[in-house]
């Protein structure tokens, strides 16, 4: 989220749009909710706007509405678009949510998720200039302008026209300036404007960029602070567009750890959540995957193929290659963690190891304990989940069984091949085996017997 450093000078409401049907996407699910490293695209939006300090959020809705408010809960208001008829009516469905509110409003789009609280900063910063503009637009220059309305500005952004492609005539499409969709305005100005908005349009349809157009008419002009990177507004309306902006998110993160001081091996298989954490001096080699939630401190290093959630690393830890963290797994400094090894809820103490073929579930493994292949934690007995305690340097041996819950004591010592079902003492040696039986020339008389009957069977 980003930090909502000085207060506005007025208050300040955010009205969300939300209410399309997203066929494009081909979803039973809500096109805002679909998610880009791991949070909804909705929420990367309303992380910035709450960031920015709003007072009131109003996301209109529509169709699936049912599983915003599921989402959102009370973290917003809501307004119900039940007819599609354009923007301008769809920002009109939040003036009952609105009554009364006094200050600035900003129009965004759930599905335009990357836009900063920096740029919404500087649209509403722009409405309060000695000019005071009837409202500011947010215009952007793509490389390709395709069917964007544009923007008719001089050099000072003030607005001579605003107007949408179908309706454009070829001189106004040769303009670069294309509109976003985001405006901010005083609410009740706005409201006032949408109410003059009407249809006669190539689309039949009540379009939001009208207000400028009709404030203009009445001596009011608005004015276009221009975005510096055309990705910031890029809208997603379809499965291959929602891939672009994980790419371009991804992208954008990478050269954030980078500059922050992480070595990152193979850069483009590395794919971050939207909250991983990662101090400087941090290795990370090639196709980690990092759901949320992972924090790791300076000097750990990740080795290749990793996947990696819920997790906290302390310094110096060393995790994999082909290695499993698990929502809930604290490794403390100087820990390790080698390959094919999954931990899950556990604690792993300062330089306690579970080199290779592990699973840790439930449990809790004391500083410097040594932990060998092919251990298991039995944790579920298929109704409840059970702990498992480990003491500090502690020695269990491969292919044992800790069955939870279960606690080894300090310096004690489980030998390779034990199921272990009751607790360990300080300083104890559990060895938990069937005796051996040994029967000399067995192995030389059964394969004598075997080769005889084969050789009868050829005949």
């Amino acid at each position: 989220m980003t930090s909502n450093v000085a207060s506005l000078s007025r208050p300040l409401a955010a009205i969300i749009l939300a209410a399309g049907k997203g066929t494009r996407m081909k979803s039973a699910r809500h096109k805002v909710l679909h998610e880009i490293a791991g949070r909804a695209m909705i929420d990367h939006l309303l992380a910035e706007v709450e960031g920015l300090g709003a007072a009131q959020l109003v996301a209109v809705i529509g169709e699936y509405g049912e599983q915003l408010r599921a989402a959102l809960g009370s973290r917003v208001a809501y307004a119900e678009q039940v007819e599609q008829l354009g923007t301008g009516h769809a920002v009109q469905q939040a003036a009952d949510a609105l009554a009364g509110f006094e200050g600035d409003v900003l129009v965004l789009y759930g599905d335009v998720p990357f836009v900063t609280a920096a740029t919404m900063r500087r649209m509403v910063e722009r409405l309060h200039e000695d000019d005071a503009p009837a409202a500011v637009v947010l215009g952007f220059e793509p490389a390709d302008p395709l069917r964007y309305g544009r923007v008719i500005a001089d050099e000072a952004g003030v607005i001579a026209k605003m107007v949408e492609y179908k309706d454009a005539s070829e001189e106004e499409r040769a303009c670069r300036l294309c509109n976003s969709g985001l405006i901010a305005a005083d609410a009740k100005e706005l409201f006032a404007l949408l109410d003059q908005v009407g249809n006669d349009n190539a689309q039949g349809e009540f379009y939001l960029p009208d207000v400028v157009n009709i404030a203009a008419a009445q001596g009011r002009p608005s004015a276009v602070v221009t975005c510096e990177r055309a990705e910031e507004v890029a809208g997603i309306n379809s499965r291959a567009e929602l891939a672009a902006a994980e790419a371009q998110w991804q992208e954008l993160k990478r050269a954030e750890a980078m500059d922050a001081g992480v070595t990152l091996r193979a850069p483009d298989t590395v794919f971050f959540s939207w909250d991983t954490q990662i101090a400087e001096d941090v290795v990370i080699e090639a196709n980690v995957v990092f759901g949320p939630g992972v924090t790791i401190a300076s000097g750990a290093h990740v080795k290749a193929f990793c996947h990696i959630e819920g997790a906290t690393i302390g310094a110096g830890v060393e995790v994999g290659p082909f290695a499993r963290l698990r929502p809930g797994t604290v490794l403390e400094a100087g820990s390790k963690i080698g390959n094919f090894v999954e931990i899950k809820n556990t604690v792993m103490g300062e330089g306690a190891k579970a080199n290779h073929l592990t699973y840790l579930g439930d449990a809790s493994v004391g500083a410097g304990a040594n932990i060998g292949a092919g251990t298991i934690t039995c944790n579920y007995d298929g109704y409840f989940k059970h702990r498992t305690t480990i003491g500090p340097r502690a020695f269990i041996g491969s292919n044992s069984a800790l069955i939870a819950p279960i606690n080894v004591g300090a310096d004690a010592i489980v030998a390779a091949g034990s199921a272990v079902s009751r607790d360990v003492a300080d300083g104890e040696l559990r060895m938990v085996r069937a005796e051996q039986m040994v029967k000399p020339g067995w192995a030389d008389r059964f394969h004598d017997a075997m080769r005889r009957k084969k050789k009868a069977a050829k005949k």
